[in-house]
């Protein structure tokens, strides 16, 4: 790979890093090219963004870019995959299930928000991370509950209250 070469690797990682919020590192090695298909045809559909990279570049892409990555770049020894992705806990997902079947892959480490995760152990606690979305949808549920009980209250207190009323008025007469 000449220096251009190089080069312009750096500029397209520093550009991923800098442009996404959730990024995976990974150890795919091992694993043969059936069972690495498989991988990437399910990061495809999680859409997750999965490529191997020389860590020398990554390290220097990280450098490069305006975040803060803690340890994650004392990870990169040995094989090392990047999994970009909108969400941040759909590559754990998709991580976590794959390993059903296989031994690898095996988590590096993890850049999701500003909070840097490093080792395997942090796998299961990134699968359960809700996403933006689902988080606004708990908020949402959240809100709407206490709305629909006043509503609720009324409808059936406001049904008594008549009740109430009537029963009254008919024993007046």
């Amino acid at each position: 790979m000449t220096r251009e070469e190089k080069s312009q690797v750096i500029k397209d990682l520093t550009a991923q890093l800098t442009e996404t919020s959730t990024i995976y590192l990974a150890d795919i090695s091992g694993l043969d090219a059936g069972t690495t298909s498989n991988l990437r045809r399910a990061c495809f559909k999680a859409n997750i963004k999965l490529s191997v990279v020389k860590n020398t570049l990554l390290a220097k892409a990280m450098e490069v870019a305006d975040k803060d990555f803690g340890d994650l770049p004392s990870t990169l020894k040995g094989n090392t995959s990047i999994m970009i992705s909108e969400t941040g806990n759909a590559p754990a997902k998709v991580i976590k299930e794959f390993r059903k079947k296989n031994e690898k892959p095996i988590l590096k480490g993890a850049f999701i928000d500003e909070a840097v995760f490093v080792g395997d152990e942090y796998l299961e606690t990134l699968s359960s991370i809700k996403s933006k979305e689902e988080v606004i949808g708990d908020i949402i549920g959240l809100l709407q509950s206490p709305a629909k009980n006043v509503v609720s209250a009324l409808k059936s207190g406001g049904g008594k209250i008549a009740g109430i009323l009537k029963t009254l008025s008919e024993k007046e007469g």
